[in-house]
C-alpha cells in the first residue's frame, strides 16, 4: 500500500504570507569558473520562477515579493565564526594568492578569490534577514536559495561554504527570543556545520537525511550522532544507501523527521534543501526526481504549519545540475513557500529555454516534473532487516527516538 507524500491539504492557494530574500549581487559567491558550485544555478532560478509567476516581476502585485539582501556586519558572523578565522578569509579576499590551508582556504573545494568575505556575508545576511521576516510574523515563510551553506564550521571554510548562513539565522532566532528551532536538511551530504555548532544545545534539533558517510562527503553523519552532554536527543541523521530513490527516500524522510519536529515541538523550523539528491547530479549517488524532492518541500510546509503556526525559514543548498535540476526544485520550492504550489505538469517557459540555449548552450527541460509518481511505502506497514535502507532508517529511529521519548518501533 502507497501512502503520498503529504499528510494533509495545503493551506489554500495563495494563503501563506511570505517573501524571497535576494538580490542579483549574491551571485557574487563565485569561486570561479570550473568549480561546481557555480552561482548561475541561483540565477536561473529565480528568472524561471520570474517567468512562471511564483517571484514578482517588475511592475508586479502577483507572486513572492523579492527583499534586498543585506551585507552581514561583522558582529553578526562573529555569533557563528571565529574572529581569527573572519580575518583569514578577509585577507584571502582582498588577495585571493594568501592562501590558508589550515582555515580551509584555497583548496580545490574553496578556492579564493576576490571578494571572498563580503560576497560570504551577504549569504549570511539574506538568511539572518529571512529569519527576522519570520520571527517578527512579517511574513508566515521565508527563503533564501542563495543560502544553505551547511558545510562552514567555526574556524574553517569547507565543502564549498566559507559562512555557515543557516547557523548564523538559528543563532540569531535564539538570541532574539527562539527558544526551540529545529533544523532537517535534505541535501546529499550531511549537514556537518549546522550539527557541530548546536551539537551541544538542547534548544536545536538538526535532522539530516543523506548519502551514507561511507561513500560521500563529509565522511560523518551516522545515527550514533545524536547531541552531545546536556543534548542528548537533538541530532538524528539518516545516513542512505547509494542508489536510494524516491520510494525508498520519502519512506526514510516520513519515517524519522515528522515524529522527532513534532515531539521537540520547535518555534521555527529551519529547512536546507539541496537538491543534489537527483539522479542527474553529477557529485553524488541517490536517484531522486524533481517530483520526489518537491514531495519533501510539501511535507515540510505542512509540517510548518502543523508544528510552528507556520513560521518556516526555507534556504538552498548543493545541487550541481545547473540547468536540468537545480532551476526546476527551487522554483517548486518557492511557489510552495508562496502556498501557490505549481503543478508538476506545467511547462517550462519557452522563454526561458531559449535564455538557457543562448546563455548556456543547453537544452532545458519541457516541464516542471520528471514524471515520477512519489509514492513510498509508510514505515508503519513493517520493517524488513534484509533491506539496507530499512536497516539505515531503523538505526536512526532506535538511535535517537528514545532520547526524546519515543518508540523507536513502528
Amino acid at each position: 500500500m502507497s501512502s503520498e507524500p503529504s499528510p494533509g491539504p495545503p493551506p489554500a492557494s495563495g494563503s501563506c504570507r511570505a517573501c524571497v530574500v535576494f538580490d542579483q549581487s549574491l551571485v557574487d559567491y563565485d569561486f570561479g569558473h570550473d568549480h561546481p558550485l557555480d552561482p548561475v544555478r541561483v540565477d536561473l532560478t529565480m528568472l524561471l520562477a520570474t517567468e512562471l509567476g511564483v517571484v514578482a516581476g517588475p511592475g508586479s502585485s502577483s507572486g513572492l515579493s523579492v527583499v534586498r539582501a543585506p551585507v552581514a556586519p561583522d558582529d553578526l558572523v562573529a555569533t557563528v565564526h571565529d574572529e581569527e578565522y573572519m580575518a583569514a578569509v578577509r585577507r584571502s579576499g582582498a588577495d585571493p594568492t594568501v592562501l590558508d590551508a589550515g582555515r580551509g582556504l584555497g583548496s580545490d573545494d574553496n578556492p579564493t578569490f576576490e571578494g571572498m568575505h563580503e560576497a560570504a556575508a551577504h549569504v549570511v545576511g539574506a538568511s539572518v534577514e529571512a529569519a527576522r521576516r519570520v520571527w517578527t510574523g512579517e511574513v508566515d515563510h521565508a527563503v533564501n536559495v542563495a543560502g544553505g551553506l551547511h558545510h562552514a564550521m567555526p574556524d574553517r571554510a569547507s565543502g564549498f561554504c566559507v559562512y555557515n548562513d543557516v547557523a548564523v539565522a538559528i543563532r540569531w532566532l535564539l538570541d532574539n527570543g527562539a527558544e526551540r528551532v529545529a533544523y532537517v536538511d535534505v541535501d546529499v551530504h550531511h549537514g556537518d556545520g549546522v550539527q557541530a555548532v548546536f551539537y551541544d544545545d538542547p534548544r536545536v534539533l538538526t535532522i539530516s537525511l543523506h548519502e551514507t558517510g561511507q561513500m560521500l562527503f563529509p565522511g560523518t553523519g551516522f545515527p550514533d550522532e545524536t547531541g552531545g552532554p546536556g543534548a542528548e536527543g537533538t541530532a538524528a541523521n539518516v545516513a542512505l544507501p547509494p542508489g536510494t530513490a524516491d520510494a525508498g527516500w520519502l519512506r526514510a524522510f516520513h519515517a524519522v523527521v515528522p515524529p522527532l519536529v513534532r515531539e521537540f515541538a520547535p518555534d521555527v523550523l529551519v529547512t536546507q534543501h539541496g537538491c543534489d539528491s537527483h539522479i542527474e547530479d553529477p557529485l553524488a549517488h541517490l536517484l531522486l526526481s524533481v517530483d520526489g524532492q518537491r514531495a519533501s518541500y510539501l511535507a515540510l510546509h505542512d509540517l510548518a504549519h502543523e508544528v510552528c503556526d507556520g513560521r518556516w525559514l526555507a534556504t538552498g543548498g548543493g545541487g550541481y545540475a545547473l540547468v536540468d535540476v537545480v532551476p526546476r526544485a527551487w522554483t517548486h520550492l518557492l511557489s510552495i513557500v508562496a502556498g501557490s504550489p505549481l503543478d508538476p505538469a506545467q511547462p517550462v517557459p519557452e522563454g526561458w529555454r531559449e535564455l538557457v540555449r543562448g546563455r548556456m548552450r543547453r537544452t532545458a527541460p519541457r516541464r516542471m516534473t520528471d514524471g515520477r509518481n512519489p509514492a513510498y511505502r509508510d514505515w508503519r506497514e513493517g520493517y524488513d532487516p534484509d533491506v539496507w535502507l530499512d536497516r539505515a532508517v531503523n538505526a536512526s529511529r532506535a538511535a535517537s527516538f528514545p532520547l526524546l521519548g519515543l518508540d523507536p518501533m513502528p
